[in-house]
This record gives C-alpha cells, structure tokens and sequence, in this order.
C-alpha cells in the first residue's frame, strides 16, 4: 500500500463519524464518470414526458395502494 494512503487512513481515524461519511461521500463521489453528466438533464426529459402524457390523458395514474395490490398479486 502507497506510503500516502497509509498516511490517509491514520488520519481517516481521527476524525467524527460525520467527518468520515463526508469523506466517504466525497470519495465515492469523485469516481463519477463523465458521461454520467447528462443523467440528471435525462430524468428530466422523461418526467416532462411523463407529466405531459397525464395532462393529455393519454395515461391514467395509478395510485401507490393499487401498485402494492398489484405487486402483492403477483408475487
């Protein structure tokens, strides 16, 4: 293990469990690839797609009680 990673995690222990998820967070966060930029910009299109289908009426909603009777039936 790289000398600057064992330094690293001597000082990970000094710090606050919030100190530590933040840390982790930041960690896990910085692996994010690239072409995961667009991610957010797609859900949008899709919810505005969505929405604009309940508005037409071209899609009924189903309520979270009919989709658990659903899934209960199914299973």
């Amino acid at each position: 293990m790289p000398d600057k990673i064992k330094r690293i995690l001597e000082n990970m222990k000094a710090l606050s469990p919030h100190e530590r998820a933040m840390l982790a967070h930041c960690l896990i966060s910085s692996l994010d690839d690239a072409n995961e930029e667009n991610v957010d910009d797609a859900w949008l299109q899709i919810a505005e797609s969505r929405f604009a289908q309940l508005e037409s009426g071209a899609v009924k909603p189903v309520s979270w009680e009919e989709v658990k009777l659903t899934l209960k039936r199914e299973l």
